[in-house]
């Protein structure tokens, strides 16, 4: 069973980031740069605008999900000083910073906690989709869960990226395993990559092989 990401709510981050961008600094950021919560001893928000940027656990790096639209983070953060994840930038991005406590004077005073609400809910049901993803699934299950992924992904993107890369980043699975998954679905004419392991194509994927 092919397994759906939640919708992300579009509107309520386009809302939360026009009341924000007047109050947000740009920051300098190149690829594998990585962001923490505070600035200066404050919690901040952080508006991703452009470019390429990542989630990751921070207790042990792994790859939560990666994101290219615009979005907006810390707003668990800013409620619950949890530091449980980490941004990390792949490419050169657009990133403003916005002091938490400012933030949240102007989402009450512009009646926007029910925005907030949603991006939070949005948050905790990408978790409950990326653990189903990997949580007590068989090896096979796993990486065509990913694969799947992958290819929805833009060409230039997958081009940049192999797939071993990008499946060993977000489960910890062992290469061999993922090697071994991959060359027998070549074999099997289900799946296709360049030389270096950038996928090209993918057909429908068995639920078992």
């Amino acid at each position: 069973m092919h397994i759906h990401p939640p919708v992300q709510p579009d509107q309520s981050i386009a809302r939360l980031t026009a009341v924000l961008k007047p109050l947000a600094e740009k920051m300098k950021v190149i690829p594998r740069k990585r962001i923490t919560w505070d600035y200066q001893g404050q919690s901040q928000l952080y508006l991703f605008i452009e470019g390429e940027l990542s989630i990751l656990r921070a207790s042990d790096g792994l790859l939560i999900a990666t994101l290219y639209d615009p979005h907006l983070f810390g707003l668990a953060e800013m409620i619950q000083p949890v530091r449980g994840h980490i941004l990390r930038a792949e490419q050169d991005s657009t990133i403003l910073r916005v002091d938490a406590q400012k933030a949240a004077d102007v989402f009450r005073r512009e009646g926007l906690w029910e925005d907030v609400a949603a991006l939070l809910s949005y948050h905790s049901a990408y978790l409950f989709y990326r653990d189903a993803l990997i949580v007590q699934q068989g090896t096979y299950s796993v990486i065509r869960s990913h694969l799947q992924e992958m290819i929805l992904l833009p060409e230039e993107t997958r081009m940049r990226i192999s797939i071993l890369e990008y499946i060993q980043e977000r489960t910890h699975l062992s290469r061999s395993s993922v090697l071994n998954v991959l060359s027998a679905l070549k074999q099997g004419g289900y799946i296709a990559f360049k030389r270096g392991g950038y996928l090209t194509e993918l057909t429908d994927l068995p639920e078992r092989f």
